[in-house]
């Protein structure tokens, strides 16, 4: 990340931290604060998270690793969508693995991010999910998920088949394309015409896209 000097702008969005990595999340707190926002607390895994969260002052938005000792990202963000739905999470990870974003998005993160992201993308990822609920980077996905879509959503919805549904509800798991062609009983070629064509009609670039369709629109749901 490139740490810039910002005008402040977000001062009432508040901003928790939970990461592992101690150096790293003393760096990102930093850059938070230059961008303008306030943090209001930092923790090592998600048991710390969870114990310095004050129910008169919560954050607006979680800073979520994946990979932390004694509570995970995805056991603090399950946790988080049960007993603070209102606290949204932004998950933060070294990599781009497909198989972490889905479990993540269902699990209950509103938006993932890496962590070699450059400031402005950090300050939209931060922005976008405390004023429109979802943020997907282009660099993960392959497409932004924009909020706003719904009545384009629901005619597109309507337009796939029930294959094609079927389809959609297995690949939003964590089930590989083959295991997706056992459990439809067709062959791993039938499924690759199912994604392709799901890519064009739904208009999106990726699996994760493909997911991120199903979840804003019912079709799967995150608990």
């Amino acid at each position: 990340m490139i740490f810039l000097n910002y005008t402040t702008v977000s001062e009432t969005i508040k901003i928790a931290l939970a990461d592992d990595h101690v150096a790293l999340r003393n760096g990102l707190a930093l850059l938070i604060k230059m961008l303008g926002y306030t943090v209001l607390f930092e923790g090592s895994n998600g048991k710390e998270l969870i114990q310095s969260l004050n129910n008169d002052n919560l954050p607006d938005v979680i800073l979520m690793d994946i990979n932390m000792p004694q509570m995970d990202g995805f056991a603090t963000t399950d946790w988080l969508k049960k007993h603070h739905p209102t606290i949204k999470v932004l998950a933060l990870s070294m990599y781009d693995d497909e198989g972490a974003i889905i479990r993540m998005l269902k699990s209950g993160a509103r938006g993932y991010l890496l962590k070699s992201a450059e400031a402005d993308d950090l300050r939209r990822a931060i922005d976008n999910v405390y004023a429109k609920g979802f943020h997907y980077s282009e660099m993960v996905t392959g497409t932004l998920f924009r909020a706003n879509y719904q009545d384009e959503d629901a005619g597109k919805v309507a337009n796939l088949s029930d294959r094609e549904l079927h389809f959609l509800k297995l690949a939003s798991t964590e089930l590989t394309y083959k295991e997706i062609a056992d459990e439809m009983y067709v062959s791993p070629r039938t499924v690759d015409g199912y994604r392709e064509t799901l890519f064009e009609k739904l208009d999106v670039k990726s699996r994760i896209g493909l997911v991120l369709f199903a979840i804003k629109n019912r079709i799967v749901h995150i608990g």
